[in-house]
């Protein structure tokens, strides 16, 4: 079975495009191949700036023949139904079979459709994929139709036997005709050769300098950088997302090292990195010693005689230029914090408006100030501390570094708090407020830093449910869903305990964003009662979305939906901590044989009692006695509850939900022989409603700790 290889040559491919133009290339062409009828082995693909390269091993060499039989018409049809039939087949009246079914002779059509040859079908679904390739952005050039990333210049498609022969897979796609050969480095083997197996392919483009695996360069390249920091008694700042960029902007790389210049060594260490990752695509090399940015490393694509000297010279000069800027931003910043403070810094947030319906960013850290202040004794921080803290958190948004780097929002804001003279966690506050930013991310823990993060994402919830600009499906502009995940977050990781319904509740009443939200002293208090039902719907709503979050946060833990579901319906369900508490120990206890056996036992009982109180009209909730009950069986239940009941209340009330189940699954002995030995639907009038209010006892025991009836099982 032959092996098939093909190249796709061209001009510099975006780096951030490539790794999902090499999978789209394997996976699409493979799964048309294998539509077609040609299955194959194994297939891998490969990107570098100026190739994508597809290799397919064992390829069937034809496709198989195939046969299809396909039912037609009654013979005594109209003659044009017959006409369609066979031109839809593509056969001949000769063709046809005729065979008797129940409504009479219909004709009947094989069709056979004989194998083709690799070569043939490549061709065929190359081209195709080649015009059809789902680039984010694509270009035209020259007279020509076809789209691609960049000018393709030319097509390296072979099918290589088991005896080493090697078959150009004839094709053309906008005068670009497939062949044998390839180009090495462009400037350090640009000729270009031919080749006979993917093996030779490779190996000829390694002595060419080009390194196909884009995992091979980002190693190599991670390798010298980390060898030459260690021999200057440094380390190389980590960072994937650069490295894996920087593989993908060269074929040959070339690590080269040198020294950032004194003059910018007291900028913050964050500062450095940013402006030469951004600017450069520089790695950052620290000094372990003193904390700070000292070198970096740069990756060129070319061998030098200099040994990169010169090129080193080059990135010195522009990333110098680039530095100066940054230490500018600096020291302006700083003089205006001296010189105003941070407040005065944020005075320009009056002008900057968050949301047309929700007023200006001052506005919105008036509110988060206001919140903050409430939140704050909930999770042990100082009213004082975290108001403070929030009115200055989003001062850096003025900043000139942050104009320049917004990824640098928050930790510009802890720099400037600190030259400002603010402490006891308020530069902390600055820099983590913005965090959870995602799953991902750590959770702030310090207190204020607590009150703030929840207090700044509170807003923003319930600023935009107050003009529902809620999320729809996919969309999500404002990231509420992150905002959401933010708050469970943040509560779940510092087991803040708090209501949240009545902080949603403040938070929608002091939103500009609705007319009923404005009240005055003059407001009529019908008028004030109505805005507060408005205020505490909006509210309820914005919870059952947090619930919703929860769901889907909980879920990786291996806790269901109903289970959650089940602990919603109990009291106290806006405190996210305690409701969590509550699902855990449900979710463990229903894992258990006597959680499990209990769970079935409640939903008889249930089932009965529904039954029951709907064709009586009544409800069965007191009035059972031992007097009357009749078995050993009822005796024994009536023991196990009156056992039960009140270690259930106790243990609810002390928050032990796991004591709560444990006193439950006491119950299940006694419930399973109760169902085994007693009738409760008896003629004995007495017997039966002294037994459904048995049930009733059992229901309402196992109702204590959470919904039951909400579990499925």
């Amino acid at each position: 079975m032959p092996d098939l290889l093909i190249e796709l040559f061209s001009e510099e491919i975006p780096a951030r495009m490539q790794a999902k133009a090499a999978d789209d290339l394997r996976a699409r062409l493979t799964d048309a191949l294998v539509e077609a009828g040609l299955t194959y082995a194994g297939a891998a693909a490969f990107s570098t700036p100026r190739r994508l390269t597809l290799t397919v091993q064992g390829l069937l060499a034809t496709s198989p023949t195939t046969r299809e039989e396909r039912k037609g018409p009654r013979v005594d049809a109209p003659e044009k139904a017959i006409e369609g039939f066979l031109r839809g087949a593509g056969v001949t009246r000769e063709d046809l079979e005729i065979r008797d079914e129940k409504k009479g002779q219909v004709y009947f059509a094989t069709i056979t459709r004989p194998g083709r040859p690799a070569a043939e079908i490549v061709a065929e679904e190359l081209e195709k994929l080649i015009r059809n390739f789902p680039w984010p952005k694509s270009m035209r050039w020259g007279a020509g139709s076809l789209r691609w990333v960049r000018p393709l210049h030319s097509i390296l498609c072979i099918l290589t036997g088991d005896d080493g022969e090697a078959q150009v897979v004839e094709m053309e796609v906008d005068g670009i005709r497939a062949g044998n050969t390839t180009r090495g480095h462009r400037f350090m083997a640009p000729d270009a050769f031919s080749v006979t197996s993917y093996d030779d392919y490779a190996a000829r483009l390694k002595r060419a300098h080009v390194v196909l695996d884009a995992s091979e360069r980002a190693e190599a390249i991670w390798q010298e950088a980390t060898n030459q920091a260690f021999a200057a008694g440094c380390e190389v700042v980590e960072d994937r997302g650069l490295l894996s960029e920087v593989a993908g902007l060269v074929e040959w790389p070339v690590v080269l090292m040198g020294r950032i210049d004194e003059d910018f060594l007291d900028l913050p260490p964050e500062v450095l990195q940013t402006s030469m990752k951004e600017h450069q695509k520089f790695f950052s090399v620290r000094n372990p010693k003193t904390g700070r940015i000292e070198r970096f490393v740069t990756v060129a694509n070319v061998e030098t005689a200099d040994h990169g000297a010169t090129i080193l010279a080059g990135n010195q000069k522009v990333l110098a230029a680039r530095l100066s800027d940054a230490k500018f931003f600096w020291e302006n910043d700083l003089r205006t914090v001296r010189d105003k403070g941070l407040e005065g810094m944020a005075e320009g947030l009056r002008d900057v408006t968050f949301h047309n319906k929700l007023g200006s960013q001052a506005d919105r850290v008036e509110r988060i100030a206001a919140l903050a202040r409430e939140i704050a004794p909930l999770v042990g921080a100082k009213p004082d501390l975290a108001a403070e803290a929030a009115r200055v958190a989003k001062a850096d948004l003025q900043s000139e570094m942050v104009g320049e780097f917004p990824e640098l929002q928050g930790l510009m804001g802890r720099y400037y708090a600190q030259a400002a003279g603010h402490d006891d966690g308020v530069p902390e506050a600055c820099e983590e407020h913005y965090k959870p930013l995602g799953p991902g991310d750590a959770v702030p823990s310090a207190p204020v830093s607590v009150a703030v993060a929840l207090a700044d994402k509170i807003d923003t919830l319930t600023g935009f449910w107050a003009i529902d600009e809620k999320p729809t499906g996919s969309k999500d502009p404002y990231a509420l869903r992150r905002a959401a995940l933010g708050v469970i977050r943040l509560v779940l990781g510092n087991g803040v305990r708090l209501g949240l319904v009545k902080l949603l509740f403040n938070g929608i009443q002091s939103s500009p964003g609705q007319s009923f939200h404005e009240r005055t002293p003059d407001t009529p208090s019908d008028e004030s009662e109505r805005a507060d039902h408005n205020h505490m719907k909006v509210a309820r709503n914005l919870l059952a979305f947090l619930h919703d979050r929860l769901k889907v946060h909980l879920k990786d833990e291996g806790l269901r939906h109903d289970v959650i579901d089940a602990c919603l319906t109990m009291e106290g369900n806006d405190d996210l901590t305690l409701l969590v508490h509550r699902a855990r120990a449900l979710g463990d206890f229903l894992k258990t044989d006597d959680g499990e056996n209990l769970l079935q036992g409640f939903k008889r009982a249930n089932n009965i009692l529904t039954q029951a109180e709907e064709k009586d009209g009544v409800e069965y909730s007191f009035g059972a006695d031992v007097k009357f009950a009749e078995t050993d069986e009822e005796k024994a239940l009536f023991a196990a509850l009156d056992t039960a009941e009140p270690q259930i209340g106790r243990a609810l009330k002390a928050e032990d939900f796991a004591g709560a189940m444990q006193a439950m699954a006491a119950l299940r002995p006694a419930v399973d022989a109760f169902f085994e030995a007693v009738q409760v639907n008896v003629d004995n009038q007495v017997l039966r409603r002294n037994r459904l209010n048995l049930l009733s006892r059992i229901r309402t025991s196992c109702l204590q700790a959470a919904d039951l009836s909400r579990v499925e099982g």
